[in-house]
């Protein structure tokens, strides 16, 4: 999704620059919930965008994919699904959905603990079930059916109570429920390509189009996050049109933003996902990924599935240090509760952002003619206002490729004032630093050199 084009004529009027709230966020919270945390289940394949993950559907590590997954002939999750549930058809697992546990609060303070200034959760998925009371959907959500809930104005009170912006997922490319077709199995070669079995048509757009439309107007979200394109008749200017949903969408939320996932029309900023093209120079950007191998909970994940704590700090750090935000995962049960071992990791993100969040937050990417990242040893760089941060995973005497004329030498120290024995050399600065903190990598801040 890196590929920078040009929107048609129709939507150049909605450029604008990406406002500073979300360039200063860095963290975000995502949420995949729904019918699909019923089964939780998925093949964990491999991790999206690695050497190591199925070519096609048939294997998809992606739990909140099973409505897609049991219908391919001869899958495994189609063999589980019939093993499990017999012949009962996805539809009615909504019933067997009863988020007994669910409570938003607790959500939002666990998304707030980490840091994020934003949360976003799926108010509706492939599989057409709305997390609240749609228009059109009849009794295919969760007010009128399952939980018996509005989830996503639960949720959209409680994070905004805990400070946090708000934003809302809808799935506009594909309605497994709304727009019937054969199951997809092919994925396509790039994040580019056409999705094959992509859902559209007027009265779908139309459909979609209230369904946005009615998230604007009750919930007011600071973000919209589309997926997998936009219905093709619903992008050219008319009464249900994608220019009407945007214009809409900044009359009430002047300082909001929009993703690129609605096809060649209109974006904000760019998406990243997993390891797939993880970074994206020159523009606003985004990377989202799980915990685990698939976003929705996944009951058949193990340890050697999830990111560990101190990786997903480095992995947190490496994408604010590339110039973009992270948008984090989790995947609540059926119930409700978010499982302990993504609330460990999600603990020690927000653990090492409590003493060392002036290193990311409100922070800028720093060119490598001025300090060069390095894996080995691992250091990644940082700027803000006048000072330069070196997040470094090591100890002892470790080397910075940091310009000599970039930062004063004797500024070094670490972020509790504590000063930092530095030194220049040929490639730049060597440091000496004690053993690495418990809850992850040291920062060493440098006053910056103007120029």
């Amino acid at each position: 999704m890196s590929t920078k084009t040009a929107p048609p004529t129709e939507y150049e009027h909605l450029h604008r620059d990406v406002p500073q709230w979300f360039l200063d966020a860095k963290l975000g919270i995502f949420m995949h919930w729904g019918v699909y945390a019923v089964p939780a289940w998925a093949e964990p394949s491999g991790e999206f965008g690695t050497p190591d993950e199925s070519p096609t559907f048939e294997r998809h590590p992606y739990a909140e994919w099973y409505a897609n997954s049991i219908r391919i002939e001869g899958s495994t999750a189609e063999r589980h699904h019939r093993e499990t549930y017999g012949d009962l058809p996805y539809e009615s697992l909504l019933d067997r959905w009863r988020a007994e546990s669910f409570d938003p609060d607790d959500i939002a303070e666990l998304a707030r603990a980490t840091g994020a200034r934003y949360f976003i959760p799926t108010a509706k998925h492939h599989d057409g079930v709305a997390l609240w009371d749609a228009p059109g959907s009849g009794d295919f959500n969760t007010v009128r059916r399952g939980p018996k809930r509005d989830i996503v104005g639960e949720l959209a009170h409680a994070v905004r109570r805990k400070g946090l912006r708000f934003g809302a997922y809808y799935s506009g490319g594909i309605d497994w429920h709304a727009v019937p077709a054969p199951p997809m199995i092919d994925k396509p070669d790039s994040p580019e390509d056409e999705v094959k079995g992509r859902s559209t048509g007027a009265e779908y757009a139309e459909y979609a189009y209230r369904h946005v439309v009615d998230l604007i107007d009750r919930y007011a979200p600071d973000v919209l996050w589309g997926d997998i394109d936009w219905p093709d008749e619903g992008k050219t200017p008319g009464p249900h049109s994608l220019i009407d949903l945007f214009d809409r969408f900044y009359a009430a939320a002047p300082d909001g933003v929009v993703n690129d996932r609605w096809g060649r029309t209109h974006w904000d900023f760019r998406t990243t996902e997993y390891q797939l093209d993880t970074h994206v120079p020159g523009e606003a950007w985004e990377n989202c990924r799980g915990i685990g191998y698939s976003f929705g909970y996944n009951a058949q994940e193990t340890a050697e599935h999830r990111i560990s704590g101190p990786d997903l700090i480095r992995y947190f750090v490496d994408i604010v240090a590339g110039g973009g935000n992270l948008l984090l995962n989790i995947g609540p049960k059926a119930d409700g509760t978010v499982p302990q071992e993504q609330r460990e990791v999600l603990s020690a993100l927000g653990g090492w952002n409590a003493v060392y969040g002036d290193a990311v937050f409100g922070t800028r990417p720093v060119a490598e003619d001025r300090a060069a990242p390095s894996d080995a040893p691992w250091v990644r760089w940082t700027a803000k206002d006048s000072r330069l941060f070196a997040v470094v995973d090591a100890s002892g005497e470790v080397p910075l490729a940091v310009a000599a004329h970039t930062v004063v030498p004797d500024s070094a120290a670490l972020m509790d004032g504590t000063a930092v024995p530095c030194v220049a050399t040929e490639s730049g600065m060597l440091v000496r630093l004690p053993d690495v903190p418990a809850i992850g990598p040291h920062v060493v801040v440098f006053d910056a050199v103007d120029g």
